[in-house]
């Protein structure tokens, strides 16, 4: 049965908190998932938040902590000790989980932490996590997996298995290794389990097993699990030694901060922020590209500026500067957000560069034949300057075709050069093409209006 977590239930929490009455907030926590506890420190101080942690037991505070936000995780942590957080959360918490929590402490605070792990062998895998970039496969795996050597015979792997799963949640794939802890491949539990006792797992394994490098971007960890539907997958060093997996939980979190990332990309946000971060951390990341917008529209005053003689003989002309910008815009934005899609999930195949251009051009003319002609069609009948109107629709046209192609070929470029093509789904092809737009209108109104 799915639990609703409401205003009013948050607050019943917050009397029962600054009544100190701990039976009674037990009581609440126990009908909430983790992930609704870890919601509800949201809403309390850190003193308030100490209070209700210290009653859950282990396992679901050690979940609560895995989901809270990271700026929320590390001040709470930072505020308990080093006891407390390694005995009550950290001996409870998968490695991958573990290290997360204390990877954006000081090395101070870290050290203390580890000190009070009593299983040497947990804290030894910690360390070794957090020597790995929190971006690539080695920061997203986990240490605990069920491993067995080639050379064991069937009866010997089942006794292992039954041992190593203590410690794991879930148990997606068997992993086999050689002396050496080289990957070899997997085993299946049915497999196993028909087999025979006397077996040698080497003669019933299977071989093919895809595999990440510890150095791999967590992108692209992302992108194979995707692409070839793994729950999971085993990471290995430069040589093949078995170091741990990823499981899907993780990448899920990967896609959901990367697409986070592109959609404050593409709508000018320079920085990750979150609506409850301060107003200094918010104009930061806002700043830059308002005044990327600034330098932009000054540009696009400057080109209205040479066409004033114009606009003064023809002030008509001024009317459809709106429309010509917003066009323009549009296009590109809806060009390139097609093209950012198709790097972001691989789906633009082999095709060359012109023939996505190609085929951009051609739905970028049947666009703007169709918009151009609708434009025409009202300005004929409303308008009593025939010459504009002729000069409107060509103009918009040509903006369109601007606009589609632009849109296409500059994410292409950024993502040659290694820059994220997020950029040109943002105020960067927006107020080019507002620039460009309005230099096209202007200079084919000017040519039409001395031709005609």
């Amino acid at each position: 049965m799915q639990f609703e977590l409401t205003r009013e239930y948050i607050d019943e929490i917050k009397r029962v908190i600054e009544e100190k009455n701990e039976a009674e907030a037990i009581g609440l926590m126990e009908e909430l998932h983790p992930a609704d506890i870890a919601e509800i420190y949201d809403e309390l101080s850190i003193d308030e938040a100490k209070f209700l942690y210290l009653l859950l037991d282990g396992d679901t505070a050690a979940d609560v902590l895995a989901e809270l936000e990271e700026d929320d995780r590390d001040r709470f942590v930072k505020a308990l000790p080093a006891e407390v957080v390694a005995k009550k959360f950290i001996d409870k918490m998968d490695s991958d989980d573990a290290a997360d929590v204390i990877g954006g402490l000081s090395d101070e605070k870290q050290e203390e932490i580890l000190s009070h792990i009593e299983d040497i062998e947990q804290a030894g895998d910690i360390v070794d996590l957090l020597h790995y970039d929190e971006d690539t496969a080695g920061g997203l795996m986990a240490k605990e997996l069920v491993i067995v050597n080639e050379n064991w015979t069937v009866l010997t792997c089942l006794r292992e298995l039954s041992r190593q799963a203590e410690d794991i949640d879930e148990i997606y794939y068997v992993y086999v290794v050689d002396d050496d802890g080289i990957l070899k491949g997997t085993l299946s539990l049915k497999k196993m389990i028909l087999s025979p006792t006397s077996a040698k797992i080497i003669n019933i394994y299977q071989p093919d097993v895809m595999s990440v490098h510890t150095d791999e971007e967590d992108e692209e960890v992302a992108h194979i699990m995707e692409k070839y539907d793994l729950v999971a997958i085993p990471v290995v060093d430069s040589i093949g030694r078995l170091m741990g997996r990823i499981t899907i939980d993780d990448v899920v979190d990967v896609i959901r901060d990367e697409a986070e990332k592109d959609y404050q990309m593409a709508s000018g946000l320079a920085e990750d922020v979150e609506a409850s971060d301060s107003i200094w951390l918010q104009t930061r990341a806002r700043l830059p590209w308002l005044v990327i917008g600034l330098i932009g529209g000054i540009f696009a005053a400057m080109v209205i500026h040479k066409y004033e003689d114009a606009i003064g003989q023809i002030p008509a002309m001024a009317i459809f500067i709106p429309l010509i910008t917003a066009m323009a815009g549009n296009v590109g934005v809806q060009s390139s957000a097609i093209i950012v899609q198709g790097i972001a999930n691989n789906s633009l195949g082999f095709e060359s560069v012109f023939s996505r251009i190609m085929r951009e051009l051609g739905g970028a003319v049947i666009n703007g034949l169709t918009c151009s002609a609708l434009l025409f069609v009202c300005n004929y009948f409303y308008s009593g300057e025939f010459t504009l109107t002729i000069a409107v629709s060509v103009a918009l046209f040509s903006v369109i075709i601007f606009a589609a192609i632009a849109g296409t070929l500059i994410p292409l470029m950024l993502n040659k050069a290694k820059i994220d093509p997020a950029l040109a789904t943002g105020p960067f092809i927006t107020t080019l093409n507002d620039i460009v737009g309005i230099f096209i209108y202007f200079g084919i109104s000017v040519y039409f209006f001395n031709l005609l």
